[in-house]
């Protein structure tokens, strides 16, 4: 199965859009647009190849997005916040986010209902490599 991202929006709070995998769509968070930084900055669109391994830094096995160029240990996994800070909150480090629905959380936006989203992506794939497809639809003026 595949999986595609379409980015949507990005500011200093995070970039937001929806991934759609079999039927399924959900919504994503990743940090803002920084030139592929590492620990600042959301990966470049392209195509990669999801690995189900086990992550040291969480202690549990996810899914990893491998062959990101110049970075490493970039996974998807549960989170609320990408933004820069200061003042905005994250708790992200270059991965990717996902929620069932996009809110605001503490004044700040952010992805909802992130942990069952996550659980959705991960049954659906059955913890197979799946390809993951970003596109950066921001110029389309779709706002979400």
């Amino acid at each position: 199965m595949k999986a595609v991202i379409e980015r949507l929006e990005s500011s200093d709070q995070g970039t937001f859009g929806r991934i759609t995998f079999g039927g399924t769509t959900l919504f994503t968070g990743e940090l803002p647009e920084r030139g592929n930084a590492s620990n600042a900055s959301c990966i470049p669109a392209g195509k990669y190849t999801c690995r189900w391994t086990y992550s040291n830094a969480f202690k549990r096995t996810m899914y990893l997005v491998d062959n990101v160029p110049n970075r490493a240990g970039i996974r998807i996994h549960s989170a609320n916040f990408m933004g820069d800070n200061p003042p905005y909150k994250k708790q992200l480090h270059g991965c990717i986010a996902l929620g069932e629905k996009l809110g605001v959380m503490d004044g700040q936006k952010a992805v909802l209902l992130s942990a069952p989203a996550v659980r959705k992506l991960e049954a659906a794939m059955n913890r197979q490599p799946f390809e993951l497809e970003i596109v950066d639809a921001r110029a389309s003026g779709i706002n979400i």
